[in-house]
């Protein structure tokens, strides 16, 4: 577990409803940008497949997918990450 001091400047009242909302505790900040993360990820897989349709590139099959999934997991076991 990595500890990270942030400093935001927000609006007094956005600041207030948020709070008061639950929003600033370090469970949600940590939702928020988990979420924040798994958004970006997908805008990035759906940004490539666009780019592989403009390309003319064939769409790949399911058993092609679980082959690259199934060596990015073992790329990450092998260096200690997680990639599940």
């Amino acid at each position: 577990m990595t500890t990270l001091e942030v400093k935001v400047d927000l609006p007094d009242r956005l600041a207030r409803e948020a709070e008061a909302a639950g929003l600033l505790t370090s469970a949600a900040l940590g939702a928020m940008v988990k979420d924040a993360m798994r958004r970006r990820a997908a805008q990035t897989l759906l940004a490539g497949a666009a780019r592989g349709t403009a390309a003319g590139a064939k769409p790949l099959s399911m058993k092609q997918i679980q082959t690259e999934v199934d060596a990015v997991r073992r790329d990450a076991r092998s260096r200690g990450d997680s990639a599940d």
